[in-house]
């Protein structure tokens, strides 16, 4: 009997002893998490597939995916996919986690003044003139402004030169009176077209062609990338190589959203921007002359109207009274000086 019990209680202590080993293993082992999903970010922009802004963004994409280590996921939306400019600006604003390209005019339309400047027909002659603006202070100052709107600039780009393609055909400044021609919605671009005469039709790019089609407008004005891939040579025969804006792009981000992330983040979206920023100036310059020989060879008529008619045209644009209103006192003069450096 003593032998028995003497036999259970070895046993007993043995398992035990086991039980406690084991634990001691489990315990020194790190405990098994589910793998963290990817910071998913959404770019959304109105221009078509195969256009300098649309080859970058891709370039965008797989500089984050993979500087990143698959941590932050990167999803394109072309083609107004998301919705207008406006749309995506009040999603980014809303913390939805969504970039996308505006310029200072629909800046100085939501709050930050003087921004609109950079839109002022004839303002500015070269891209030089344009880079020293964006390395200048006020600049800077401009930048430090968009959290004030909700929203911060990740990286700037070169959008394009922009001319302005018709219908019916524009030999002259005058020869565009009246005619409706689409601009982006912001106040800037509508008062630049009423000073050269014409009706400006505010419009999301996307229905720009059927509206081409139906002779709802008269033309619209883009960069000649822009213009080539969307087709509009098909509806649209007419070009005036006017170069009323060297417009310079800005890709924002809410800065709600961005809070979400982490410092390195923000700063490797924003470096990452600057890259594909350098890639998509120089494929800019070489596809814009590409795009003026395809746009002739589909039957395109272009005009070139002596340029000083469009900049004499255009000072009524300086002395409107709203347009005044809208900016400092002695901002011309101020961005002029920037460019005279």
């Amino acid at each position: 009997m003593r032998s028995l019990v003497k036999k259970m209680l070895v046993a007993l202590l043995a398992s035990l002893v086991m039980g406690s080993t084991l634990f001691a293993q489990g315990a020194s082992e790190p405990a098994k998490t589910a793998e963290a999903k990817p910071v998913t970010i959404m770019i959304g922009y109105e221009n078509n597939p195969g256009e300098p802004i649309d080859t970058a963004c891709q370039k965008w994409k797989e500089l984050v995916e993979v500087k990143s280590n698959g941590t932050m996921k990167v999803d394109l939306y072309p083609s107004s996919q998301l919705g207008s400019k406006d749309n995506l600006l009040d999603q980014a604003t809303n913390g939805d986690p969504v970039i996308t390209l505006a310029n200072g005019a629909f800046f100085q339309d939501r709050g930050i003044k003087d921004f609109g400047v950079v839109f002022a027909p004839y303002l500015f002659e070269t891209w030089n003139d344009i880079d020293k603006l964006v390395a200048s202070d006020w600049w800077k100052q401009k930048d430090s402004e968009m959290s004030s709107i909700g929203l911060k600039i990740l990286t700037s780009w070169h959008y394009g030169i922009r001319h302005t393609m018709t219908i019916d055909p524009v030999n002259k400044v005058s020869d565009l009176k009246g005619k409706k021609i689409r601009v982006p919605n912001n106040n800037i671009q509508v008062k630049g077209f009423v000073a050269l005469g014409a009706t400006p039709t505010p419009m999301s790019l996307g229905d720009v062609y059927t509206a081409l089609q139906q002779h709802t407008i008269d033309g619209l004005e883009n960069p000649l990338p822009v213009l080539l891939n969307g087709n509009y040579q098909e509806v649209s025969k007419y070009l005036v190589l006017d170069g009323h804006i060297f417009d310079q792009t800005c890709w924002v981000a809410g800065t709600s959203f961005l809070k979400t992330l982490s410092t390195d983040q923000v700063k490797l979206l924003m470096d990452c921007g600057d890259e594909a920023g350098v890639f998509n100036n120089s494929l800019l310059d070489k596809t814009t002359t590409e795009a003026l020989e395809k746009l002739k060879a589909a039957g395109v008529k272009v005009t070139e109207v002596p340029h000083a008619d469009f900049v004499k045209a255009s000072e009524s644009f300086y002395n409107d009274a709203d347009i005044k209103k809208m900016w400092s006192v002695g901002l011309i003069d101020q961005i002029k000086g920037i460019l005279a450096n």
